[in-house]
């Protein structure tokens, strides 16, 4: 069973701060990791009810983490929004065909945020 937290994946610690602001204002419990290793065995040992997760990362990048995700039964599910400074169309289309459930550019829309964690974290069941 999902809890009710929110797992930002994101290397720079203050957006991550930032984004989990935005987490907690959406209604959800924020959840932090600096790196794609760590953001993979958080998600398995404790499965978030969705992953906002950057594409730039020190160790593994964003779409393996989500292959990753995806790749495995108990994290297979969970919605991964892909956060990330990348704006071209062909990052876009990697990201939806690894597993992402959306794709917004930086800087974001904090309002936008808002509404697609919402949309996204209350979507699973």
């Amino acid at each position: 069973m999902p809890g009710h937290d929110v797992l930002v994946v994101e290397d720079d610690a203050s957006l991550n701060e930032l984004v989990g602001a935005y987490v907690e204002l959406a209604g959800f419990e924020y959840r932090k990791a600096l790196d794609g290793e760590s953001a993979v065995r958080e998600a398995q040992q404790r499965p978030p009810r969705m992953v906002i997760l950057d594409i730039m990362l020190p160790d593994i990048d964003g779409f393996e983490v989500c292959k990753r995700l995806k790749a495995q039964s108990i994290t297979s599910s969970i919605p991964v929004l892909m956060l990330t400074a990348l704006s071209q169309e062909e990052n876009r289309r990697k990201g939806i065909a690894c597993g992402a459930a959306d794709y917004m550019v930086k800087p974001f829309d904090p309002d936008k945020l808002i509404d697609a964690i919402r949309q996204h974290a209350n979507g699973r069941v």
